[in-house]
């Protein structure tokens, strides 16, 4: 796995090896995201719109959606709302604008309520257009230069005017005539401007915005609703637990290939044997909480491996361990002594040790002996007449480190590690061979799990 690419097929056999496990993070993930939602209550959004006629760049509108959401305008709604608890701070970030397209700033207001929700959006795009209008001159400050007072103004200059012309006597003299010449100019072109004012549509010097209805009574709540949090968790505990096999497998040391294997245990390869897929039974250590806890979950079963593939009959496989046990002989001189070593746990390795044990005794060659080691100290019996070790395991079942801890303690006890057999699982109904009778097949076996255990 280490090496491999991550394919559709790797995730699939995760789901389907790890459903129980992965049916479990998904209830708990819905859980969590069920429990966030009651600690975030429902919250309603909804729109109103308000019309800015005429020319406008795009800089005016942003500062018109700024202005929309400055701390006047929404203290201004919050004094004419009036709900209890809620200051003008607080509506600031319930509150939104934006500019869209044709001159229209989009004013949106969050609340727990619908009602609550239409009430702000209409009440801040309300006082947004009055305070627009303020600020371009619609005011009752006097000194803000009004165009009616401004109207008043000129009149009362061109009047002054005339009282200055008629000061300056008749013209008899240069001087007085060129102040009458100049003073008539200036009434002329105030006259003019009068006119123009005149003209001018008063309402022009105005905003002039227009709030475009009603903002819509939202019909459902805003996102995330609890049903997106309840998914959102649920998924999120599935990714997070596809991910994490994924990392575990890639980081995982044990080794898969058989040259890694022999070269850490310092050994050959005398073959390949096979067990059919069938369900061990459950041994007496393994009947313990955590063990339970496992198998309920599903764990106990490896994922990162590939699922067993159809094999032949019985017949076939048999041949697959005679062919271990000619190895055997050829590589040994009689008598032919040997323990079969097999790590503690290895339910696959485990079998076919026994299914091994019994081709030998149905010729009596060689005499093999299966002790179980632990990985964790390894400890093996002492040598008595062996002639070696002959180590059974599954591939991808252990470390580099675990097999050459092995490897030592068939060392420190003067055993020989003579070969290296790898067992895997196939598909396939046990049948009886032509060859041997079903007795062959399942023979007790003398397994040693002490240190001290004598040979048969």
């Amino acid at each position: 796995m280490s090496d491999d690419t991550i394919r559709l097929v790797t995730i699939g056999r995760i789901i389907r090896r790890r459903r129980r496990l992965l049916t479990i993070l998904v209830v708990v993930g819905a859980l969590v995201g069920f429990g966030t939602s009651l600690l975030f209550p429902p919250r309603y959004t909804t729109s109103a719109s308000v019309l800015l006629p005429g020319a406008w760049e795009e800089r005016e509108l942003v500062t018109q959606a700024e202005i929309a959401t400055s701390s006047v305008v929404v203290d201004r709604a919050a004094a004419k709302l009036d709900w209890t608890g809620v200051s003008g701070s607080e509506l600031r970030d319930r509150v939104s604008a934006k500019a869209a397209d044709g001159n229209i700033i989009k004013i949106s207001g969050t609340a727990d309520t619908p009602e609550r929700a239409q009430q702000l959006s209409d009440q801040v795009a309300q006082q947004f257009v009055t305070f627009a209008a303020q600020i371009a001159g619609d005011s009752t400050d006097p000194e803000a230069a009004a165009p009616e007072a401004l109207r008043q103004m000129v009149v009362q200059t061109s009047r002054r005017i005339t009282e200055l012309a008629d000061a300056a006597g008749p013209g008899q003299t240069v001087e007085s005539v060129q102040t009458r010449t100049e003073l008539s100019k200036l009434r002329t072109a105030l006259q003019e401007a009068i006119n123009k004012l005149d003209q001018t549509d008063p309402a022009a010097t105005q905003a002039n915005m227009v709030v475009m209805g009603s903002a819509a009574r939202p019909a459902g709540e805003a996102p995330p609703t609890r049903i997106q949090l309840v998914v959102a968790g649920a998924l999120l505990f599935f990714l997070l637990a596809v991910i994490g096999h994924l990392t575990a497998a890639r980081m995982s040391r044990r080794l898969r290939t058989e040259p890694e294997i022999a070269a850490a245990l310092g050994s050959a390869l005398l073959g390949t044997v096979d067990v059919t897929g069938e369900q061990p039974a459950h041994r007496p250590e393994s009947r313990g909480p955590r063990a339970r806890i496992r198998r309920l979950l599903g764990v106990d079963v490896r994922w990162d491996v590939p699922a067993p593939q159809t094999s032949g009959d019985e017949a076939g496989r048999q041949i697959r361990y005679r062919r271990v046990c000619a190895r055997v002989r050829d590589r040994l001189p009689a008598p032919r002594r040997l323990l079969v070593v097999v790590p503690d746990g290895d339910e696959i390795a485990l079998r076919a040790a026994g299914q091994l044990v019994a081709e030998a005794e149905s010729e009596n060659d060689p005499l093999l002996r299966v002790v179980e080691v632990s990985v964790s100290r390894p400890m093996m019996p002492d040598r008595d007449n062996e002639s070696g070790a002959l180590v059974v395991l599954s591939a991808g079942s252990w470390t580099a480190g675990e097999l050459a801890g092995i490897a030592e303690a068939c060392a420190d006890a003067k055993h020989e590690v003579v070969g290296i057999v790898l067992a895997g699982t196939v598909w396939a109904r046990p049948t009886r061979s032509a060859d041997h009778p079903r007795h062959a097949a399942t023979q007790p076996l003398a397994v040693g799990n002490d240190a001290t255990g004598g040979s048969e």
